[in-house]
């Protein structure tokens, strides 16, 4: 049977892909046996399980720049983390570990290449993260989205595949289009969506916010996905100001 361990997540932008590279695996190999590793309290940790698939949770946390203090325990988590993570290899003896970035891959890749395990990254940016450009030193292959990857990745590993994409974004057939009136984007000529990821991007929702009144003027009507962080802060500000067109979710 081919075992599978994939890691990474925190963000949509890593978890998503995780998730079709494991979707794409099982349609391949039926009888594939794979378990994600991600971090306690992360969006992974729902997310995961909704796509049918087990996940382990680590207690691994990410480096705070704003708030130095926090850091304290971080090497004390890191180092627990890899250990369960050299648990959990021994236990699954998986034939190959995939990371998809993200601070949650680092412990259980780092465990993977000391038991001599092969171990394949995504990056799905232009710019890698931190976590990858470490791993990547010992990785067996980087697949990648963007040319010139090569800034941050030994070039003779790199390989160009695209970013995952998940196969019920691809499978429109039989999908009809719906025009759901209870939203304002039924009611205006032109329509517009603005996101910024799953859990939002701080400075597109800040700008937004900031121009609520004049788009509430405008003949349009918006779709402002504002992220699980943000809707808060966007529901009291369509709430004192009242647009018509305006929707968040």
């Amino acid at each position: 049977m081919l075992k599978i361990m994939i890691s990474g997540g925190g963000t949509g932008g890593h978890i998503f892909p995780a998730i079709s590279i494991a979707n794409e695996i099982r349609s391949r190999y039926p009888d594939a046996d794979i378990l994600f590793v991600g971090a306690l309290g992360k969006m992974e940790m729902e997310k995961v399980p909704q796509a049918g698939y087990r996940i382990v949770g680590l207690p691994i946390a990410g480096f705070q720049r704003d708030k130095l203090f926090k850091n304290i325990l971080l090497p004390f988590k890191l180092l627990k983390s890899i250990f369960i993570s050299l648990q959990l290899i021994k236990k699954f003896s998986p034939r190959a570990v995939v990371g998809v970035g993200g601070y949650a891959s680092g412990p259980l890749l780092l465990a993977a290449q000391l038991r001599g395990i092969p171990t394949f990254l995504q990056e799905q940016n232009s710019f890698a993260g931190k976590t990858n450009v470490w791993l990547g030193k010992r990785a067996k292959k980087i697949c990648v989205a963007y040319p010139g990857m090569e800034a941050f990745f030994p070039s003779e590993k790199i390989v160009m595949t695209g970013n995952p994409v998940r196969t019920d974004i691809l499978n429109i057939r039989g999908k009809a289009r719906s025009e759901n009136t209870a939203w304002p984007m039924a009611q205006r000529k032109l329509r517009v969506l603005v996101t910024g990821g799953s859990l939002g991007a701080r400075n597109i929702n800040r700008a937004v916010a900031a121009q609520l009144e004049w788009i509430a003027q405008q003949d349009l009507s918006l779709l402002w996905q504002t992220g699980e962080n943000f809707f808060p802060q966007a529901q009291e500000k369509i709430h004192t100001l009242s647009p018509e067109n305006v929707y968040a979710t």
